[in-house]
């Protein structure tokens, strides 16, 4: 192998316009590959709190329709969020899951206040108990709130420690009393802060929904505000959750019957993969539109600079002709001669790939975060959450794909090359 690497080496000096422009070709396609790579990365990789994501199942909302409506799945079906009623009938009813949470899919900004200290707005987000098993928050002081402060609609909350210094100038405040929205709350717990690129974790305060109202808020009884996350023990019991999940609606349909309601439950609940790229409510997740969008763009962003790599490659083999000829006389079989051609345009492409990766991570961290949340600034961003084993694997690759690409052809043609012809310098 140091054979291969030196004569990449030794082909890169010889030809150095023609390696570097190689070389930032290749960089670029990873480094534009890695960055769409990412920002689907980070929505689905597991890092705390959402630490559980590979074993959820997630349903953010609900379709449903009404036979005065003339309704089907296809048309005039409502969507949004589920009330706590609906939860309680289906959820809570399932034996398999290892956690069931429910929460508001939305934050609400909240006017905070304690005495001395002019009053400020904080993402507010409402909770039932089992929110605290499918996150695995890290609590720096207190405790979560459990099922009897939700059950009795206790006004307790737990803060974020930015929020608790920004309150009491400590972290150690459990008990301590503010106002949310003018109502006395008592500060249950504090967590460390929480990036704002979790799809359902990020907040500044929780509360149980059922201390302001939440739980109440419903129209048709069924619909609310609330969605809701199952953790399976293992990925493997999917199968059986999603099978008790459909017995458990079922029959939550059939005594729903006759006040005309009917849900429409398209495929529900997601894996957190599904779940961040259903286009609506509304409609059925496509997910092999999905893949075959994906692959579109990558095959794109692959093919492009390959062609031109391939390009290249034959350009620096024409210089190569007489050593190539050369090799031939003295016996090297054409595998042979593929083979190291082959070899040394992958480690090229891998230095390339490497270089990609590297100025993606680069480009994230120093002043491109925001790509990862829609353009929104972001908070708490860690090397974990957009690289892991996974994302070098892809840009591996990615970087073996590119090569077969664009050497494969080059390759080939310099091992049919005449050996006479080679050896006189005969272009043709």
């Amino acid at each position: 192998m140091t054979r291969y690497f030196k004569q990449a080496w030794g082909s890169i000096r010889k030809q150095p316009l023609l390696s570097i422009v190689s070389i930032a070709g290749t960089a670029l396609a990873i480094f534009l590959i890695m960055i769409i790579v990412m920002i689907d990365e980070v929505k689905v990789t597991p890092f705390a709190p959402e630490s559980n994501r590979s074993r959820w199942l997630v349903q953010t909302g609900a379709s449903i329709g009404n036979k005065e409506w003339g309704s089907t799945p296809d048309s005039n079906s409502s969507n949004g969020g589920m009330s706590y009623e609906t939860i309680r009938r289906t959820f809570y009813e399932m034996k398999l899951p290892e956690a069931v949470g429910a929460f508001t899919w939305s934050n609400t900004e909240s006017h905070l206040s304690v005495p001395g200290k002019t009053s400020f707005g904080a993402e507010r987000k409402d909770t039932d108990h089992g929110f605290w098993k499918v996150m695995d928050f890290t609590f720096i002081s207190g405790h979560p709130y459990d099922e009897a402060d939700v059950e009795s609609g206790r006004q307790v909350a737990v803060i974020s420690e930015s929020l608790a210094r920004r309150l009491f100038d400590t972290t150690d405040c459990e008990g301590r009393e503010f106002s949310i929205d003018h109502v006395p709350y008592r500060v249950s717990g504090v967590v460390k802060d929480v990036s704002n690129l979790t799809t359902h974790a990020a907040a500044d305060l929780w509360v149980p929904l059922t201390s302001n109202g939440t739980d109440r808020f419903t129209w048709c009884s069924y619909m609310g505000s609330l969605c809701c996350i199952i953790v399976a023990p293992d990925k493997a019991d999917f199968p059986a959750i999603r099978d008790e999940y459909n017995k458990v609606w079922d029959r939550f349909e059939a005594e729903i019957a006759e006040s005309g309601w009917e849900f429409y439950r398209r495929q529900r609940p997601y894996d957190q993969f599904t779940s961040i790229n259903v286009r609506a409510a509304n409609m059925e997740p496509d997910m092999a539109g999905v893949r075959r969008h994906n692959l579109l763009v990558y095959a794109i962003l692959l093919l492009i600079p390959a062609i031109n790599l391939s390009s290249m490659t034959q350009s620096r083999l024409r210089h190569r002709r007489e050593e190539i000829g050369v090799r031939r006389a003295f016996g090297a079989t054409r595998v042979a001669i593929m083979s190291e051609i082959f070899i040394e345009s992958l480690i090229i492409t891998i230095i390339a790939g490497i270089m990609g990766l590297l100025l993606s991570l680069a480009f994230i961290f120093l002043g491109g975060k925001s790509v990862l949340a829609g353009g929104a600034d972001v908070t708490g961003l860690s090397l974990g959450m957009v690289f892991n084993a996974g994302v070098f694997g892809t840009a591996l690759l990615f970087c073996f794909l590119m090569n077969l690409i664009s050497a494969t052809v080059p390759s080939l043609q310099a091992s049919r090359t005449n050996i006479v012809n080679a050896l006189t310098g005969d272009k043709k």
